[in-house]
């Protein structure tokens, strides 16, 4: 095989790998349901009852119970999933969560509140903050977007995958792995069956190392 052929066979395995290398099946649990599936590139899991998480601050209780199903990830990045669930129950609530330990998480998503449907953002250092924007009906799904920066994460909001609207900047310690995932609580309920797709990581270049490479060419 000549250089040309061998380069080529080179970029076009590496394609394969970029291809297949993230799929749920290589994912792991973190409090693991009873009842779950994988179909395609679709997750589905019955949420366990009675399962959260939250830290201290308001309710004076912390919980860290809830499944979460996840890889692991360093540097920077940007990931992206599709969720939807049955929501029956108050505080219901499905999305993604970042997470580095027990007390530095953030966990973002659809959360049932007193019959609505609200955008939920829980961000934890420590002790755990709450916020929600409330929506003027239910939805069928929603797209979570969290982009890692820095010591930053964005994470936006999107109804049909094309649109997206920032909803938070929280900051999470840079330069450490962190577990990127999907996640289901009820807290107050029996459980609910919440759907996945479309997850999906993708890794940025440094922004820092960027821009000192671009202030020190040679």
């Amino acid at each position: 095989m000549n250089t040309k052929a061998k380069s080529l066979a080179l970029i076009s395995s590496a394609i394969c790998l970029t291809a297949h290398s993230q799929t749920l099946q290589k994912m792991n649990w973190f409090n693991e349901p009873e009842h779950w599936e994988i179909s395609a590139d679709t997750l589905s899991m019955d949420v366990t009852p009675k399962t959260d998480y939250w830290r201290v601050s308001h309710y004076g209780f912390t919980v860290d119970d809830a499944p979460f199903y996840y890889a692991t990830y360093g540097g920077e990045f940007e990931a992206k999933a599709k969720i939807s669930g049955d929501y029956r129950t108050r505080f219901d609530q499905a999305g993604m969560m970042l997470r580095i330990d027990c007390e530095n998480y953030i966990k973002t998503g659809i959360e049932y509140v007193d019959g609505k449907y609200n955008i939920s953002a829980v961000v934890t250092h420590g002790t755990s903050d709450w916020s929600v924007i409330a929506l003027e009906r239910p939805v069928d799904a929603i797209w979570i977007k969290a982009v890692r920066r820095r010591d930053a994460i964005e994470i936006f909001y999107s109804f049909d995958d094309k649109e997206y609207t920032l909803m938070r900047n929280a900051w999470m310690k840079a330069c450490c792995p962190i577990s990127v995932g999907l996640f289901g609580a009820s807290p107050d309920g029996d459980g609910f069956r919440a759907t996945f797709s479309d997850f999906k990581v993708t890794n940025l270049p440094d922004a820092v190392r960027t821009q000192w490479l671009e202030n020190n060419r040679e």
